[in-house]
């Protein structure tokens, strides 16, 4: 099948077209899981739930990096924000997102100085025009936004610039992908690997893993043609026992990813555990920042602790990144729990889970 044309991938017909296909290969119960938010939102924006056979189920994975981002870190970002010596520097998301006691748009409101930005250079601009406080830029994200804050730390430090400083919260995508496969209660049949990520890591980031645990795997673009060839061709792999990693996003992905992007991630950063809400701590899913930089690492500059506390009463959040519920199955789901009045990050970001079911009404 060759597309050329943006609204090529969004055609109707040709959507049916591989629908049938799917319906006529698939014969047995299989569950995928869909790992990227990104994903979640287009198959929900797109009613692709409830045009698969009842054969297939899919399930939403840890792919938004908001939602993973454990409370401890929420908690740390908060309390870094009531510094009255401190600018706090996020994107849009994550200042929604409750802590334990408060939320950075609370602290906003309180007169906090937190700021949104659209780059990790704006952050650093306001570094340089505020020399008597000190800018903490708060670096969440998978390996699609960690390199240009990366790139943030090296340019503050080839500028001397020392009143610019990052906390790192960033999660790596491909250790998550052993935690799900090791637990066996998900009995996950096959995965539809990110996009995003895969341009920068490419396909070859993903063998460890395939190797190890040889489950069906296909990464996918984001529009409705991407994700329904996706499972038709994890539905393939699955039903003629011929499992695989497959490349269905080619016009964006390659095997060796983006070595530029790869370069800067490892001068600046180093892997390091990581704790995930919802699946815990898993070895080497974080970055810290390297010795060379540390200077520009907040966790060390302002001594950050990371203390655990309990999650909102009653909030299933966990549970739905790691695919054991759907956002109906939350006690507090549209009740207590909407985007007006969020309780947990997965009604918070525009990739959440719960965000999406609330806002296109899909039903499993």
């Amino acid at each position: 099948m060759s597309i050329k044309h943006l609204h090529e991938y969004r055609d109707p017909e040709l959507s049916r077209k591989i629908i049938q296909q799917i319906k006529k290969v698939s014969q047995r119960h299989i569950r995928l899981m869909e790992v990227c938010g990104t994903h979640t939102v287009s198959i929900f924006r797109n009613g692709i739930r409830s045009l698969l056979p009842g054969t297939i189920s899919l399930l939403s994975g840890p792919g938004c990096p908001v939602c993973v981002t454990a409370q401890s870190e929420i908690d740390a970002f908060v309390e870094l924000s009531q510094r009255d010596d401190v600018i706090i520097t996020t994107f849009g998301d994550l200042i929604r997102v409750p802590g334990a006691d408060s939320s950075l748009q609370s602290e906003q409101a309180k007169g906090r100085d937190v700021r949104i930005v659209y780059s990790t250079f704006d952050a650093l601009e306001i570094a340089k025009k505020n020399p008597d406080k000190h800018v903490v830029f708060l670096g969440v994200g998978f390996e699609t936004t960690a390199p240009t804050i990366a790139a943030s730390i090296q340019a503050a430090h080839d500028l001397n610039l020392k009143n610019y400083s990052v906390i790192s919260a960033h999660k790596l995508l491909p250790p998550a992908l052993f935690a799900l496969a090791e637990n066996e209660k998900l009995n996950i049949d096959g995965f539809i690997l990110p996009g995003h990520v895969s341009v920068i890591i490419g396909v070859k980031a993903y063998i460890p893993f395939f190797e190890r645990y040889n489950i069906p795997c296909v990464i996918a673009g984001f529009e409705p043609i991407d994700i329904l060839q996706a499972v038709h061709m994890l539905v393939r792999q699955i039903e003629g026992n011929v499992p695989n990693i497959e490349n269905g996003y080619k016009r964006a992905v390659s095997v060796e990813g983006n070595p530029k992007a790869q370069s800067i991630l490892d001068r600046v950063f180093e892997p390091a555990d990581a704790a995930w809400r919802g699946l815990g701590i898993i070895p080497s899913s974080g970055l810290k920042i390297r010795k060379e930089f540390e200077a520009f690492d907040a966790q060390k500059v302002f001594d950050v602790r990371l203390t655990e506390k309990e999650e909102p009463k009653g909030c299933a959040c966990g549970e739905i990144l790691t695919g054991y519920k759907i956002p109906p199955q939350c006690a507090l789901y549209q009740k207590k729990c909407t985007p007006t009045h969020p309780i947990g990050p997965c009604m918070v970001s525009s990739e959440g889970t719960c965000a999406a079911y609330y806002r296109y009404h899909d039903t499993p």
